[in-house]
């Protein structure tokens, strides 16, 4: 019997009608398995993982395949993004394992949860070196039945060495001036010059890295990290990551020319990549920055904004074609013939050449993806505009890729800061309007009564998962860049209920955190991981908003448990840079104060704005009416001869309050 047709998740919902019986995670699960005395298989994937789809088709929609998992195993369905602590436990042993992880993963494990065999995509028949997904299944039983004292060893092993691995918080004290030019020297060397981004293919978009960058320029004045910083975000947004007729980015470039993407579109890089591109406007002016910054929060907006307010996870990688197959990046790509039947053939050779689409093709098949391989060239913009809007209409008419409607709170979290922040730089109050709706979600359904989050929610309903540390870190964040952009001090409250539950649960020896709360669900590890992902590292996600948190309020208990936080960005920061990007721009925040900004005045007003628009790393920014009990930087600082007064206090030393922008925009790096 299938059991995950009452799940929340989509991807598990896109496995309830097959033949193989799943089970969800659960001790229901594992209690079966003991009383079976059969091992289980525990299949962790996402609903927009192209070869999870490839895996599902070729062998769990398998009838045979099916009745033997049935018969053999106990079968267990995880959706990585519900349970990231799930995913992270058994990806670090099938890494440890194989020296290489990804999705779809396999492992097979105990009646305990105890793993001993690992893989990730099997396919139908043997192929290109690997055994058929059914050699494996059968050897794993057999091994199971016939050599069990075997099994058993290994899996102690394996457990044995993923609980004695600990992590080397690093060097005493807080990164310094050397450790964050040491970092950026590192960063400097792994730069592709010629294409923008760091390292091969494939490539990833460095969000995280490209906020340390911007933040190390406006505090330090360094050119190269500015230029670094900028030619990346110009090669992105250049290449066929980005959708050049609708906005927002694919996930990575499976090339290093930014060419060819993955073409799953997800809700993190999108509201990471928004808020770098505004920021960059922030720094630079870019005209193109801007419009990429808002037209990426426009396909957020109109693409993944759910019913109630929140915004969905994900669009699939896979649509249907022209012949009814279900295909990689059918939805986007484009080949000649297809341009002149929607745009004519003077038109269409216009476009060909505007966005590069080939007779050869640089995709599959022929067909090619939109980017804009001559960027410099001056073209007609009425003409562009005019092409594009006439092909965005055409591609609206194709079927359309599938989207995971699951909320995940960090996700929202990373989306409301990008959404308040793009609309207050660019007057589009809309914009704010969307980010405070998807906060009120979050509090009105993923915050329990003591403010404990739940990960996920679909429909307005709960996932029932709890919140890891990324969650409270990054909700955390969007709540406190809200508060700044609406002058709201409701957000400031709800940052510091969830930061306290960070401080009360999540906390580790040496001064840095566990991922998981000291009362979630025990696994076989807990994880900790100080490193970027996708996203932030929740780790320095949590210590970037408790720096946030205790400039806004004087909290010193806040203040002292970011900063032990940041010894592992001195340790990790200057070896490994692209892989502690958020790090490294907290602890720029932490070398420039953070700044403490407080305007005394309206909520829109030109101070405030002054405000918004500095580049001082990781500055807050309190506005609205001394005295009131909202925001505490305002105590006590009154508009100087009734005009609205700013008020900049950095390192417990304040400058003397001013009523005028200009000084204000000098004082905190406005362009």
């Amino acid at each position: 019997m299938n059991r995950l047709a009452g799940v929340t998740s989509p991807y598990l919902l896109q496995h309830a009608d097959n033949p193989v019986d799943w089970w969800p995670w659960g001790p229901e699960a594992f209690e079966e398995a003991k009383r079976r005395d059969a091992p289980i298989l525990l299949s962790v994937g996402y609903s927009s993982c192209h070869w999870c789809h490839v895996m599902a088709h070729e062998s769990f929609e398998d009838e045979a395949v099916a009745a033997y998992m049935n018969e053999h195993f106990v079968n267990i369905k995880v959706d990585r993004e519900e349970r990231p602590d799930v995913d992270a436990v058994y990806m670090e042993a099938v890494q440890a394992a194989t020296g290489q992880g990804g999705w779809p993963m396999s492992v097979f494990m105990t009646p305990g949860g105890e793993p001993f065999y690992f893989g990730t995509y099997f396919p139908p028949e043997p192929r290109h070196g690997m055994p058929s997904f059914r050699q494996v299944l059968e050897g794993v039983s057999a091994a199971w039945t016939g050599r069990r004292e075997e099994v058993a060893e290994v899996a102690g092993r394996i457990v044995h060495d993923l609980t004695q691995r600990t992590l080397a918080h690093g060097g005493e004290g807080l990164p310094d001036e050397s450790d964050q030019a040491r970092a950026l020297l590192g960063l400097t060397r792994d730069y592709d010059e010629k294409h923008g981004g760091f390292g091969g293919a494939p490539k990833f978009p460095p969000s995280m890295t490209i906020e340390f960058l911007l933040r190390h320029y406006a505090r330090t004045g360094a050119e190269g990290a500015l230029q670094m910083a900028a030619d990346t975000c110009g090669a992105m947004a250049r290449g066929g990551m980005y959708d050049q007729l609708g906005g927002g980015f694919a996930r990575y470039s499976v090339d290093r020319e930014w060419v060819v993407p993955h073409f799953e579109k997800m809700l993190y890089d999108n509201a990471l990549l928004c808020r770098v591109y505004a920021h960059l406007w922030r720094a630079t002016g870019s005209e193109w920055a801007r419009r990429v910054a808002l037209e990426t929060a426009d396909f957020m907006v109109r693409e993944l904004r759910t019913t109630e307010g929140g915004f969905a996870s994900a669009l699939d990688a896979d649509s249907e074609d022209g012949e009814g197959r279900h295909v990689e990046g059918a939805y986007y790509v484009w080949t000649p013939e297809q341009l002149r039947e929607v745009l004519g053939e003077e038109d269409a050779a216009f476009a060909a050449e505007h966005f590069g689409v080939t007779r050869e093709g640089t995709f599959e098949e022929g067909s090619s993806v939109l980017r804009l391989p001559h960027a410099d060239a001056g073209a007609d913009a009425d003409r562009v505009a005019r092409v594009r809007a006439r092909l965005l209409a055409a591609r609206e008419l194709r079927p359309r890729p599938g989207r995971d409607d699951k909320v995940v709170a960090a996700w929202n979290g990373l989306a409301i800061a990008a959404l308040a922040e793009t609309g207050a730089y660019f007057d589009r109050p809309d914009l704010v309007e969307r980010a405070t709706e998807a906060a009120d979600l979050l509090v009105r359904v993923h915050m329990g009564a003591v403010a404990r989050l739940d990960r996920t929610s679909k429909d307005g309903r709960p996932g029932g998962h709890a919140g890891v540390l990324e969650d409270y870190g990054d909700v955390a964040e969007g709540f406190l860049a809200l508060a700044s952009v609406t002058g709201e001090g409701v957000w400031l409250e709800f940052a510091g209920f969830l930061l306290d539950i960070v401080l009360q649960h999540f906390t580790a020896e040496g001064g840095g955190f566990y991922d998981t709360a000291d009362d979630a669900e025990r696994l076989i590890r807990r994880p900790q991981d100080p490193t970027d992902n996708a996203t932030p590292a929740g780790w320095t996600a949590a210590a970037g908003a408790l720096l946030s948190y205790a400039a806004h309020t004087g909290s010193e208990a806040h203040r002292t448990a970011g900063e032990a936080a940041l010894g592992v960005v001195k340790a990790l920061g200057p070896r490994a840079p692209r892989f502690t990007g958020w790090g490294l721009a907290v602890a720029e925040a932490l070398l420039d104060g953070p700044r403490e900004v407080a305007v005394a005045g309206p909520v829109g007003g030109e101070l405030h704005r002054t405000a918004l628009l500095g580049t001082a790393p990781g500055a807050v920014v309190a506005v609205g009416e001394t005295g009131g009990a909202e925001f505490p930087l305002l105590a006590d600082r009154p508009m100087v001869d009734g005009a609205p007064t700013a008020y900049v206090c950095r390192h417990f030393v304040c400058d003397a309050p001013t009523t005028d922008a200009g000084e204000l925009a000098e004082r905190l790096g406005v362009r």
